[in-house]
């Protein structure tokens, strides 16, 4: 923790902000909260210095603190927070641009998470080739996630008792240790019958503790932990030359979205999703109608 505090200036920026800024010190304290959170999410995507961040990442936080409910005000503060942040750096010469600068607040609720198409969701769920432990869960758990829409956090913490594969059905834990049961399909459920019959028992072979209950596991038998989960996407988005960028978060955007493609409706997908307020899941429902438009564009005679 304290080289990373060390390589991101943690220690200088609170006291940037408490001392040069003047700012109270409950702001001070909260800017230095929202900090620490953003160089979580940073390191979960594996990227280990500012230098390395655009303004594609910092939309994808923003698009992760909507979907985990947070108000408008808490979200700005937490941008606010940002742009303080990468303005100090641009003082030390540790950036030469600044990624906030289009970061501007009516951009940011405008903008689109991405989505894959359904062709795409195809190349990457058959990247994995091979029928060796590990690809065999690599596969399971790109069909789960795209069957489930599950956060990676919720995810890593799925228990092998979790899964009921007869009725198939995944008991999932959300923010606030809050439980939903979301359904899975045909696809998944081969993926995840495959996967505990042959594979989850020889990688738990490898650990002393047999994954702990843990549904699934890393090479060494531990519960799997949320880079290894995203080190597995970014993996197979290679592998299936996708050119966009993909995140863990983006099978949770492209689930929703090909549900209410299909005439889902909202509060089943927010349900689903694992939404306390509607107005998260309707960033949706903008995506739909973008699909739709481009639809019509294409295909009526008189467009």
């Amino acid at each position: 923790m304290e080289e990373t505090a060390r390589r991101f200036y943690l220690e200088l920026f609170e006291e940037y902000v408490r001392i040069d800024r003047g700012l109270a010190p409950a702001t001070a304290s909260a800017y230095a909260t929202d900090l620490a959170q953003f160089v979580d999410y940073l390191s979960e995507r594996g990227l280990g210095s500012p230098v390395d961040v655009d303004v594609a990442d910092l939309r994808e936080f923003v698009y992760q603190l909507k979907d985990r409910g947070l108000t408008p005000r808490t979200i700005g503060r937490k941008i606010s927070a940002l742009r303080s942040y990468f303005a100090f750096l641009q003082t030390l010469d540790v950036i030469k641009s600044d990624p906030c600068e289009l970061l501007d607040g009516p951009k940011i609720g405008r903008t689109l998470p991405t989505v894959l198409t359904h062709e795409e969701v195809e190349r990457l769920l058959e990247a994995p080739e091979s029928s060796d432990a590990l690809a065999v869960r690599d596969w399971a758990i790109l069909e789960f996630m795209y069957a489930t829409g599950v956060r990676i956090s919720e995810l890593v913490t799925l228990k092998a008792r979790d899964i009921d594969l007869e009725e198939r059905l995944a008991k999932v834990r959300g923010k606030g240790s809050k439980e939903r049961i979301v359904p899975f399909g045909g696809a998944a459920l081969e993926a995840l019958t495959v996967y505990l019959r042959e594979s989850r028992p020889a990688l738990a072979q490898a650990g002393r503790r047999r994954g702990a209950g843990a549904l699934f596991l890393s090479r060494r038998g531990a519960p799997l932990t949320r880079k290894g989960a995203w080190d597995i996407v970014k993996r197979h988005v290679l592998g299936a030359a996708i050119r966009k960028r993909v995140t863990p978060h983006t099978l949770r955007h492209t689930f929703a979205t090909h549900l209410l493609q299909g005439g889902a409706d909202i509060a089943a997908v927010q349900e689903m999703l694992g939404h306390t307020d509607i107005s998260t899941t309707q960033i949706y429902t903008h995506l739909d109608r973008s699909y739709l438009s481009e639809v019509h564009r294409r295909y009526h005679p008189r467009a």
